[in-house]
C-alpha cells in the first residue's frame, strides 16, 4: 500500500469510528497503550478496554476479550506482541468491527493478510495517537 493510500485509509479510519476497543490496554498509567487511549479518549473516542487482567481503565468497564464486549464498536486497536496476532486475529475477524489498528512495532503479517481476507481493513506498525494529530490536526 503506497503511504497516499495508507494516509486516506487513515483518516477514512478515524473519520468513521465513534468507539474503538483497546485489546491489550493496560491500568498502568506510564504504559504506552494507557497514555494514547488516554489521548484517544481526550479526542472524542469511546475506549472499551479489552484486558483479562484488569477491571476498569479510563472509566470504562473491561473485557477479557473482543468476543465478550456487548457494545459496538468499529476499530480494534491492538497493543499485543506480535505472537499473539495470529490468534488474535482469528477473534477480530468473528467481531463487525470494519477496521483494526496494529500499532507501532506490532507486526504480524499472517495476521494482517488474514484479517485483510476476512474483509477488516488494517493498518499496521502505525500509532494511532500520531496519526489522529497529523492527519486531524489536533
Amino acid at each position: 500500500m503506497g503511504i497516499q493510500n495508507e494516509q486516506q485509509l487513515m483518516l477514512e479510519m478515524l473519520n468513521n469510528t465513534k468507539t474503538i476497543a483497546v485489546v491489550g490496554l493496560s491500568d498502568n498509567p506510564g504504559r504506552t497503550s494507557y497514555l494514547i487511549s488516554q489521548a484517544m479518549q481526550n479526542a472524542g473516542y469511546r475506549i472499551i478496554p479489552v484486558n483479562p487482567t484488569v477491571n476498569e481503565v479510563l472509566g470504562e468497564k473491561a473485557y477479557p476479550s473482543l468476543l465478550d464486549v456487548k457494545e459496538d464498536f468499529e476499530l480494534v486497536n491492538v497493543f499485543r506482541r506480535p505472537e499473539y496476532l495470529e490468534e488474535l486475529a482469528v477473534e477480530i475477524a468473528k467481531t463487525k468491527a470494519p477496521y483494526v489498528w496494529m500499532q507501532q512495532g506490532v507486526v504480524n503479517t499472517k495476521a494482517y493478510d488474514y484479517l485483510q481476507n476476512h474483509g477488516k481493513s488494517v493498518i499496521m506498525d502505525r500509532c494511532i495517537k500520531v496519526a489522529h494529530a497529523v492527519l486531524k490536526g489536533k
